[in-house]
């Protein structure tokens, strides 16, 4: 009889607990579906179709360098007396810079000299024997050789004797003094380093988009890193006819330094390619985020009672961050910006800032 009575006490709670747990199901599905309702809308980013006048203004960096640099080397070995210029100081075309002892070579030109002097005599003395029949044409022609050769020797006698006196052949600044009283140099030796910054060379590169409006004399401003409250007035001087291998190409900029030389070699520069927006036209625009699977697919998810429409529109010209639109929108219109990627066409969405 107990037997009987614990097994109906089971199969009662078995019932119960069956029961319970049905009940939680049907509630559980019932709140999924709620929230499943509640959340159909995606959470988008927005922003409006506008008409405005596109910024074109390009910027482009890179760094200063002289207009000309050299590397000054030695044309004769010798020891050097005089160095007359230090670091730092600057220098005109001719000055001399140092000296090399020239004894040597002040041998070298009075031997030139002297032989020179010799077949000068021995070339008249053929000449005058020759009108008497002492001797041969092939003599006289000799002597009068022998006579060029003797002044081409006193000529480069003459250049090497020079060369002991170190002149600049550009003028501009001592960035670098190699030598010293003293020091013993051969040909090739580099002696000083000269650098002009009276004007520099701003090279930077420039896109495809924005090189076609630049031309060879356009004037540009320029700033340095380290004088943001300055400007420089440059003009264009290159523009490489060949893009590198990025599609960007070279632009030489030259600009005339200040009184006081503050630009120098080696400074980051930023030029400023201005559009001239006064004479723009306004122009439809909207984010180039908008853009499904990039600009080039020229499709956009157009916003209408937050139901999205998936759109094929023609897209014009880039600037920065901005795309033209030449067909397709109209001004006012909303368009996706962010979330796009769950989103399809008809979709519903709740705009987030």
């Amino acid at each position: 009889m107990k037997k009987v009575l614990y097994i109906v006490i089971g199969v009662a709670v078995i019932g119960l607990i069956a029961y319970i747990l049905t009940n939680n199901k049907k509630k559980n599905e019932t709140e999924t579906a709620l929230i499943s309702k509640q959340n159909d809308a995606v959470a988008v980013r927005i922003n409006t179709v506008k008409t405005e006048v596109p910024n074109q203004d390009y910027v482009a960096n890179g760094t200063f360098a002289p207009s000309q640099e050299l590397s000054f080397p030695a044309e004769n070995s010798g020891r050097v007396i005089k160095v007359l210029v230090d670091e730092g100081d600057a220098v005109r075309i001719g000055q001399v810079l140092a000296v090399i002892k020239g004894d040597q070579l002040n041998i070298e030109l009075s031997n030139a000299k002297a032989a020179y002097q010799n077949a000068l005599s021995d070339s008249q003395r053929y000449e005058n024997a020759f009108k008497t029949g002492g001797v041969t044409k092939q003599q006289v022609d000799q002597a009068k050789l022998a006579l060029v050769n003797a002044k081409a020797r006193v000529d480069q006698a003459k250049i090497n004797f020079g060369d002991a006196s170190i002149k600049a052949s550009i003028n501009g600044i001592v960035n670098k003094r190699n030598i010293e009283p003293g020091s013993v140099v051969a040909p090739g030796t580099v002696l000083f380093e000269l650098v002009n910054v009276s004007t520099l060379k701003l090279l930077v590169n420039v896109d495809e988009q924005h090189v076609a409006g630049l031309k060879v004399g356009n004037p540009i401003k320029v700033k340095a890193s380290v004088y943001p409250d300055k400007e420089f007035n440059g003009k264009i001087t290159f523009i490489a006819p060949k893009a590198d291998g990025s599609l960007n190409f070279p632009v030489e900029i030259q600009i005339a330094n200040n009184a006081n030389n503050e630009l120098k070699a080696g400074m980051y520069g930023t030029a400023n390619f201005s559009s001239g927006a006064a004479k723009q036209q306004a122009v439809k625009t909207i984010p180039r985020n908008a853009f499904v699977g990039g600009v080039a697919g020229n499709q956009v998810f157009v916003v209408n009672d937050s139901v999205v429409k998936l759109t094929k529109i023609v897209s014009g010209r880039i600037f920065g961050d901005q795309v033209e639109v030449v067909n397709g929108l109209t001004e006012g219109q909303i368009v996706v910006t962010s979330g796009q990627i769950n989103l399809t066409d008809g979709a519903k969405v709740t705009p987030i800032k």
